[in-house]
């Protein structure tokens, strides 16, 4: 496929059930990283993926009269029940979800999919679902990583899924202040597409963006790989309509304020346990005229490191700011359309600067001063060009390394730069020895993507031999990697969010005595409990 110049003109695409991305692109595992998995010791399964048919879905239990009452909301067309529809709502796409999929497992579908088409019907199935205690799953890009969409439904007389395909609009938008309100199903390119109409863009970029959308950026408090310029997208957002059970939260009125505690920051990172957002007002930036993206090697991660904290702390910030680790660098995750196995030795850095000539340029004059003065070699634009190029292109792996009898998962944390050694380290460890003792030695890759004048993420990817249940290999090796962060002062999530998996961590994080304050706005926005059941804390 040709590449796109710029992410407006990637389409939005329909993913397969357990496939990423657009189905056009099929990407095959190059011999050298075959070679590579076969030293893990990964062997092809004798039996590949359940074919689509095969999967056995429970069946749908809604009373009719529920039904009706969903119906009269949404429009009988709007209210969907059958099989494709219930089996591309089924949880979201971490790889144990794609695992379950794949064996043929989908007994979390829901029992039915609902696709309002404004914020009234949104509070309309709200008071129906709450009648009938039939619990609800927002749904918008369907990208979560974490367990998000596979809530604990158990005590329910059912569940839905809210899908926000249909509120797919920029409202409107204001030029002079810079800011745009997204309704909240609009996908990521569509999202560019939309501004770019107008010469501005979000500037929000992360992994997901093929799929992810602007109500579920809000919800998990997304961050982007160009946050080191556009900023986090929970630091865009000036304003947010969320509909509940109880009513409307409607909230930023003013660019900033004294008003009390900043109540956006409690529906961001909600996770839809609050309510449903249906749109976010967002502070937008001229579309860059240029962009400039570019490579550096240094001798170890902890030198690059360093470097990228002088640039955090005293600037300039380019737009785009990572480091790979020595194994990511060595087997080139900058560049996966080349082929796993193809690095060279160090860490490679990516910088990438967009915006007016003039700011472009003046911007990498400063910022390579100082990476060199750090320590750094310049690898000219070729490096830089191909993450660019290759950015979306990781997910796409997942799916032959899967087939060929790989486990490959993500993990992240973030802490301040006087802990980012140990904490790398600490989990590293943690994966290492979990996944040694299943007998099914790791390689562990790490990389800095997001950096912060007081500390940097930390993100893992692990790759190994699929064990005979690799849904529970990988769950103990991520309890014991979730507990390393914890123990080491690290935060449970930096940017995938809660959801399930990282429940118990986020309690022990923030401590029971905030948690059960959360628990209190839930029970007061919604009484019954219904959104998201069990997602982000217990109840």
């Amino acid at each position: 496929m040709t590449e796109p110049a710029t992410e407006s003109d990637l389409p939005v695409v329909d993913m397969h059930p357990y496939r990423w991305g657009n189905p056009q692109r099929h990407t095959e595992l190059p011999e050298a990283a075959l070679t590579a998995l076969g030293q893990l010791g990964v062997s092809a399964p004798q039996a590949g993926p359940a074919e689509l048919d095969d999967i056995t879905l429970p069946p749908a239990g809604l009373p009719d009269r529920v039904m009706q009452e969903l119906a009269d909301v949404v429009g009988a067309e709007h209210l969907r029940t059958d099989r494709d529809t219930r089996l591309r709502h089924t949880r979201g796409w971490s790889t144990p979800d794609l695992l379950k999929l794949r064996s043929g497992d989908a007994a979390d579908a829901p029992d039915a999919v609902a696709f309002p088409a404004d914020h009234e019907q949104v509070l309309f199935l709200l008071r129906v679902c709450t009648t009938h205690r039939i619990a609800i799953v927002p749904f918008s890009g369907g990208t979560s990583v974490v367990g998000g969409l596979a809530p604990e439904g158990g005590r329910f007389n059912g569940t839905i899924t809210l899908d926000l395909s249909r509120l797919d609009e920029l409202v409107t938008i204001d030029p002079v202040s810079r800011t745009a309100t997204l309704q909240a199903g609009v996908r990521g390119p569509r999202a560019e597409q939309l501004l770019r109409a107008h010469g501005f863009t979000l500037g929000h970029f992360p992994q997901s963006y093929e799929g992810a959308s602007i109500g579920g950026y809000a919800a998990t408090r997304s961050a982007g790989q160009a946050s080191a310029g556009y900023g986090r997208f929970d630091e865009m957002v000036t304003g947010i309509t969320m509909a509940t059970p109880s009513g409307t939260v409607e909230l930023g009125s003013a660019p900033s304020s004294a008003a009390g505690p900043d109540l956006r920051q409690l529906v961001l990172g909600s996770e839809g346990t609050l309510g449903v957002i249906t749109s976010v007002t967002v502070r937008v930036r001229p579309a860059p005229a240029e962009r400039h993206y570019e490579g550096w090697r240094f001798a170890s991660f902890a030198e690059g490191a360093d470097a990228l904290r002088r640039l955090a702390q005293d600037g300039p910030l380019p737009t785009v700011l990572r480091l790979s680790d020595e194994v990511e660098t060595s087997i080139n995750l900058a560049d996966p359309a080349s082929g796993l196995g193809n690095g060279s030795g160090g860490c490679l850095a990516i910088t990438g600067y967009e915006g007016t000539a003039g700011d472009v340029a003046e911007r990498r004059a400063a910022a390579s001063a100082v990476l060199r003065e750090a320590g750094g070699t310049e690898l000219g634009s070729e490096p830089g060009e191909a993450w660019r190029r290759g950015r979306y292109h990781a997910p796409y792996l997942r799916d032959p390394l899967l087939g060929a009898g790989a486990l490959v998962e993500t993990l992240e944390t973030a802490t301040f730069w006087s802990n980012l050694h140990p904490l790398r380290q600490a989990v590293t460890g943690a994966l290492q020895r979990s996944l040694e003792a299943a007998g099914t030695p790791p390689l562990v890759l790490c990389h800095i993507s997001h950096v912060y004048e007081t500390g940097a993420s930390l993100y893992f990817t692990v790759v190994c031999a699929q064990a005979t249940d690799p849904v529970e290999q990988w769950s103990g090796a991520k309890d014991t990697a979730n507990e390393a962060i914890r123990a080491a002062g690290g935060t449970i999530t930096h940017h995938h969010g809660v959801g399930i998996d990282h429940r118990e961590g986020y309690v022990d994080e923030v401590g029971e005595l905030a948690a059960e304050a959360l628990r209190a706005v839930k029970r007061t926005v919604d009484p019954a409990g219904i959104l998201n059941p069990g997602v982000l804390i217990a109840p």
